[in-house]
């Protein structure tokens, strides 16, 4: 044989150190699902509804469900079914999608079928498959804290007027979303923004299990952030599961939210006291305001006789919103939505859509009543206050349809690190 016959020792061939290297990206994506998952929510904490040019969203979450099924095969692990909640949720999808499919395509439609169902539907199955372990769970809390802060700076940056620190760009572009004049984020939506600060808010409180100065520091910073938003149902939402939250953790935890609370209080105050005539007048006008509340109720009124006209069927998702705004008539707004999610089901889907999310959250309620035994610090606190961030998420819901993906993934993230849990011990 030659003296020149190629050898095919992996640690010197050139071609398989080629192969290893090209098939680095694979290797990694298998053996860190969880950093995939948080990689996938942060596309989709930039990627509002509004910019439907981009499409980075739908990349993002096809790699992370081609990644975890693949992973889920290659281990011969068991898709994740809970009964009381995939059913209902494949029951809502199977709704959405089957109405859909009977008329003509609409991106905007399947953009607010995946945002709304398809997208939480997948996210709480690969939640419970990735985040079993405390490793994986800490790159979620790690995530959480980064996107409070960043929200946090964006909103109280916004509340400064100093727009020039503000990104992406497109947040300050008044002809996208809604709410250019308020705190709304990369959501484009004020109240969107607010639940986000919010959620963010409680979960970086009780799962990070040190109370680091930075988390502290967000804490005390992010009632500011949070009367930035100027939405009332924020605001309230936000006092009332700040205090429940500290009732929750009286052992510990009472009397140092009622410190941040305080203090919190006094700066907020400092911030309109010192601040310009303008901006003192904006929040007076804003918790006065009727317009946006005589308008709601006009949109409400006009859901409400269109779900009793069909109130078993519902109206097809393309001829809904148009239907609406041709009942909206004397109103110039530029997109007619319920702006109520529950109103929203009733109308589209009629009276089997709204029970079936009652049944969703009935049974999501549940899980805060459920601990196997040997559970780990983090998830006992984060289902000592489920409770509390699934009122937070149904009370806003009565003002705006939850049609942003990140806000509901937010939610069905914990929701399946909750029955990830539960799983060794069934």
């Amino acid at each position: 044989m030659s003296s020149h016959a190629i050898t095919w020792d992996s640690d010197h061939n050139p071609i398989w150190q080629a192969v290893g290297l090209l098939l680095r990206p694979l290797h990694l994506a298998l053996a860190y699902p969880s950093i995939l998952y948080v990689a996938a929510m942060t596309v989709f904490l930039f990627r509002p509804p509004d910019l439907f040019a981009c499409y980075a969203d739908r990349i993002a979450f096809g790699v992370l469900v081609f990644f975890v099924a693949l992973r889920v095969m290659a281990l011969g692990e068991k898709i994740p079914f809970f009964a009381g909640l995939s059913l209902p949720m494949l029951g809502l999808t199977a709704l959405a999608v089957l109405r859909a499919l009977r008329e003509p395509f609409d991106p905007m439609v399947w953009s607010i079928i995946a945002s709304k169902f398809i997208v939480p539907f997948a996210l709480f199955h690969i939640a419970a498959l990735v985040f079993r372990e405390a490793s994986q769970r800490r790159h979620f809390e790690i995530f959480i804290v980064l996107a409070l802060a960043y929200l946090v700076f964006n909103a109280i940056a916004f509340l400064v007027d100093a727009r020039s620190l503000i990104v992406p760009r497109f947040i300050l572009d008044e002809s996208l979303g809604f709410h250019p004049d308020r705190a709304r984020g990369p959501f484009l939506q004020a109240v969107a923004n607010g639940v986000s600060l919010n959620l963010l808010g409680i979960l970086a409180f009780v799962v990070s299990q040190k109370r680091n100065r930075f988390v502290s520091f967000l804490w005390l910073v992010l009632p500011l952030a949070v009367l930035a938003t100027m939405t009332r149902a924020v605001w309230i939402s936000f006092v009332l599961s700040t205090l429940v939250v500290g009732f929750r953790f009286i052992e510990r935890r009472l009397q140092a939210v009622c410190i941040v609370l305080v203090v919190a209080g006094l700066l907020a105050g400092l911030a309109i006291g010192f601040s310009d005539h303008s901006l003192k007048n904006a929040f007076w006008d804003r918790t006065e305001e009727r317009g946006p509340v005589v308008a709601r109720m006009a949109v409400y009124n006009a859901g409400w006789t269109m779900f009793q006209e069909r109130p078993f069927t519902g109206w097809p998702a393309g001829r809904m919103y148009a239907e609406l705004g041709r009942r909206m008539e004397g109103y110039h707004l530029r997109l007619f939505y319920v702006h109520n999610t529950y109103l929203a089901l009733l109308v589209e889907f009629g009276v089997p859509g709204l029970a079936l999310y009652g049944v969703l959250f009935f049974n999501l309620f549940r899980l805060s009543r459920r601990a196997p035994p040997g559970e780990s610090g983090s998830v006992t606190a984060l289902r000592k206050v489920w409770p509390v961030l699934l009122c937070v998420y149904l009370f806003n819901a009565f003002f705006v349809d939850m049609a942003y993906q990140f806000v509901i993934g937010l939610l069905f993230t914990a929701a399946g690190i909750l029955c990830a849990s539960e799983e060794p011990a069934a």
